[in-house]
């Protein structure tokens, strides 16, 4: 795991929970909000995830 990764995972932890309280008080900004977190830290994941395909990729190439 690299940092985009982590970061990602975190950023998707925090939207759900935006999201749920936009959910349970009605806060229609809110859930929106969240949802949009939870969209950029996949994203950001996602990167994150491709950095380190390609990094092992390299590395076996060396090697």
């Amino acid at each position: 795991m690299n940092k985009d990764s982590v970061q990602g995972n975190l950023k998707q932890a925090k939207g759900a929970i935006k999201e749920t309280f936009g959910k349970v008080t009605g806060n229609e900004k809110l859930q929106a909000e969240g949802m949009a977190d939870k969209v950029a830290g996949k994203t950001q994941e996602s990167y994150g995830d491709a950095k380190e395909a390609a990094k092992d990729a390299a590395d076996k190439l060396r090697h």
